[in-house]
């Protein structure tokens, strides 16, 4: 059986006091499918922005 995963999938920058790090994959979706792979063959299904970048597909 394999896990549906519906969800965000962005391109983050976290900024802490000390550091910044840009261009990071994030959200919802791809944290939740992230975890899910350690049980189960994953599928994600997520909206993407404009910004985006191709070849991140």
């Amino acid at each position: 059986m394999s896990v549906l995963v519906v969800g965000s999938i962005a391109i983050d920058t976290v900024k802490t006091p000390v550091e910044e790090h840009s261009d990071l994959l994030g959200g919802s979706a791809s944290y939740a499918a992230l975890a899910a792979s350690f049980f189960s063959p994953v599928r994600l299904v997520g909206i993407v922005g404009d910004d985006f970048p191709k070849s991140e597909f």
